[in-house]
């Protein structure tokens, strides 16, 4: 027979009691110090991040950009219509090298064929009414020359008649009405005489004003006949310089206007490179500056000879004069990287330009720790940049090294793990 015992199972139940409290109180501080745990700081692939380190010393800003070779404004020639025409022949292509008397293509006119007779026609007739003109006023100054001459001999012979008279007269040979008749002709004369020279001074002023005149028309007969002439020559398109062809864009029985592009000529040899730089970079750009261009195939050096004062989609137009020899295979129109010494600032400290961070502004880095294995964020304060380096004013000392990728993908996370 069982005797109850409840004590025993009070006691029992009271162990429970204890063992869940604690079990309980154990669990609420288990979860009060996961809760107050950090999350684990993301693994970052160390392959995948481009590093570099801070370091001291003077730093070379530049500006890059992208552009083409084009011909100097001097060693490009544009060569126009000097009449309207129609292409009938076609003589060199694009590419081919020419030299100045090269016929390029060959235009016709027939109404120019007209005008030029029309104009040698003008010259004859004009060059015929200066010969008759000439030959008139001649014959007109002979006749004057020879009444002239008529009237001073008889002013001489009055004048010695006179002279007698008054010997006579003086003698009483001769009455005084006598010597007054002969003295007032002799006067008479020398009035007549002096008319007479002087319409003779008139009608030679007279004929060379007629006789430039028709040299006048001689000559713009002469001049037009030169222009239709050259307009007629100018059917032969020519080169006009040394260099290779690049643009011919008529085709034969093409009609075309005066003052119509018909070809380009360059020198090849004779080229500048035209760079795109982006407007936010250019501002420090100054004529002078030593450059370097890229074709791909070697580096040419240069300096910057004009700035345009324009910005067009977002970039300015910068002018390099190339010093250097061009490379094999440098042409007009050939792609070029262009690098633009700004200024060289001594002992400062700077790092590789990260991939978003722009002048004179805060940025926010990953910096390592000394073991590599893990990096923490820092506010960084950046000054001047380069192409590839920035200037560091607070946030990092030399030797520290940062990532500089793009690190987007953790905006919301202060520390990484590099596996």
């Amino acid at each position: 027979m069982d005797i109850s015992r409840p004590d025993i199972k009070r006691k029992k139940m009271r162990r429970q009691w204890v063992a869940a409290a604690v079990g309980v109180v154990a669990l609420a501080a288990a979860a009060f110090f996961v809760a107050r745990l950090k999350p684990a700081a993301p693994e970052v692939e160390r392959a995948t991040v481009w590093t570099d380190t801070v370091k001291r010393g003077p730093l070379l800003r530049q500006v890059r950009g992208p552009g083409t070779l084009v011909p100097r404004e001097d060693k490009i020639r544009l060569i126009p219509a000097e009449t309207e025409g129609t292409v009938v022949r076609i003589r060199v292509l694009p590419g081919a090298k020419v030299q100045p008397d090269t016929i390029l293509l060959d235009l016709v006119d027939p109404t120019l064929q007209q005008e030029l007779l029309d104009a040698q026609l003008q010259l004859k007739g004009a060059q015929a009414d200066y010969i008759n003109t000439r030959a008139k006023v001649e014959s007109d100054l002979m006749d004057q020359k020879a009444a002239a001459a008529t009237v001073v001999a008889d002013h001489n012979q009055a004048q010695l008649q006179a002279k007698t008279d008054k010997s006579l007269y003086d003698l009483g040979v001769i009455s005084g009405l006598t010597y007054s008749a002969s003295k007032g002709k002799a006067d008479e004369l020398v009035t007549r005489n002096d008319l007479e020279k002087q319409r003779l001074t008139l009608n030679e002023k007279a004929i060379e004003t007629q006789l430039s005149v028709q040299q006048t028309k001689v000559d713009q007969a002469k001049a037009l006949l030169a222009l239709k002439q050259k307009q007629l020559d100018a059917l032969s398109v020519r080169a006009g310089i040394s260099g290779v062809l690049v643009e011919l864009d008529h085709q034969v029985g093409e009609h075309v206007t005066a003052g119509t592009t018909l070809a380009k000529v360059v020198q090849p040899d004779q080229l500048k490179a035209s760079l795109k730089i982006a407007e936010t970079q250019a501002r420090d750009i100054q004529i002078g500056q030593p450059a370097e261009i890229d074709t791909h195939n070697g580096v040419i050096d240069g300096k910057v000879t004009r700035i345009d004062p324009a910005v067009l989609n977002g970039t300015v137009t910068v002018d390099v004069e190339l010093a250097g020899a061009l490379p094999q295979g440098a042409r007009p129109d050939l792609s070029v990287d262009g690098t633009i010494d700004l200024e060289r600032m001594q002992d400062v400290l700077y790092v590789g330009r990260p991939a978003f961070g722009n002048e004179n502004s805060t940025v926010s880095l990953f910096k390592l720790s000394p073991d590599g294995k893990t990096a923490v964020r820092v506010p960084v304060k950046v000054g001047r940049a380069s192409v590839n380096s920035i200037q560091v004013i607070e946030g990092l000392q030399a030797g520290d090294t940062v990532i500089l990728s793009d690190m987007s993908r953790w905006d919301n996370t202060d520390r990484i793990r590099l596996d």
